[in-house]
């Protein structure tokens, strides 16, 4: 994806070739900023052939982050003080969701013979240990180190952070298994249906969906999972990134199969380094499908999962 960032504000004007300029850099946005006559300004590479148009910008008024709108294109920009956060909150409360049959997260002050991380209890400043399982405890992105005997780490997988994304809501289908038993899966045939081959990211928000999901306990719970079968449509749609609202792609309980994440990641056979699954996610009702800028947060942890902050940025016309 080539996207060119452009901050617009009102007012444009030229600067004189008289007057003194200082500028540094900023990456990875391709742009130069510019301190001129106490005015900020933004030069920036905008047309990817003739690398020789540039477009100036002035922001006089307020900080340079106030009203900062990034363009994709001529026509089509993000608004990012209007941020839609896909995470759940991590916390050391009954209410914390959770999977895999861990027991809620732990947040505990630090005890030494020399000091208490606790100012309630008469330490100088808070300083708490946390215990949490970043596959079991919320928002979470891991790379095929899951499901690999080498742990390979999601903070290699990622460097770039923002991406063309499509938000889709699906109902899974009932079905009921040879040996009785009732799951509800996401089928190939829905995935097929979906228009997300202009899309790098793909979310799929499962139906019905309300706040509960940032609290259940999925532990066997049996939740929907995906079809084996969907990670070559996905794949073959050129998604690199799969977020859902679920603790799993996989069946809760399939025998240490795991089906999906092995055929999404081409585990053993041809292993695909580069792409990502997001799970335990929430998208409000409130958040309409269709496309989106993904923008990434992940904690930079040596691990093959961390936690992570997805966040979407409506596309909007100029």
């Amino acid at each position: 994806m080539y996207v060119n960032f452009l901050l617009s504000v009102p007012d444009t004007d030229c600067c004189s070739d008289e007057q003194e300029v200082i500028a540094s850099p900023i990456n990875p946005i391709n742009s130069i900023v510019v301190l001129f006559m106490e005015q900020i300004y933004i030069f920036t590479m905008v047309n990817k052939i003739n690398q020789d148009k540039i477009f100036i910008v002035r922001h006089s008024e307020f900080s340079i982050f106030d009203f900062m709108k990034l363009f994709l294109d001529n026509d089509h920009f993000i608004d990012t003080n209007s941020p839609l956060d896909l995470s759940i909150v991590l916390s050391d409360d009954i209410r914390n969701p959770r999977a895999w049959y861990v027991e809620p997260p732990r947040f505990e002050p630090v005890r030494t013979e020399c000091y208490i991380g606790s100012v309630k209890e008469g330490g100088d400043v808070n300083f708490r240990d946390i215990y949490f399982n970043p596959h079991g405890h919320g928002t979470h992105t891991e790379c095929l180190g899951h499901i690999t005997e080498e742990i390979h780490s999601v903070n290699e997988t990622m460097h770039n952070y923002f991406y063309r994304a499509k938000l889709v809501s699906i109902l899974p289908k009932r079905i009921e298994r040879e040996n009785g038993d009732i799951d509800f899966v996401i089928t190939p045939e829905q995935i097929s249906a979906l228009d997300i081959s202009d899309s790098e990211a793909l979310i799929i928000r499962t139906m019905p969906n309300d706040a509960t999901k940032t609290s259940r306990n999925y532990s066997s719970s049996n939740p929907p999972y995906l079809d084996a079968a969907c990670a070559g449509i996905v794949i073959e749609n050129g998604i690199e990134h799969l977020l859902i609202d679920l603790p799993s792609v996989d069946r809760e309980s399939d025998g240490g199969v795991l089906a999906f994440h092995h055929a999404f990641w081409q585990v053993p056979h041809s292993p695909n380094y580069k792409r990502t699954i997001t799970e335990l996610i929430y998208a409000d009702n409130s958040i309409k499908d269709g496309a989106y800028i993904l923008s990434f947060h992940i904690a930079p942890f040596n691990n093959d999962a961390a936690p992570s902050r997805p966040v979407l940025y409506d596309i909007k016309m100029r």
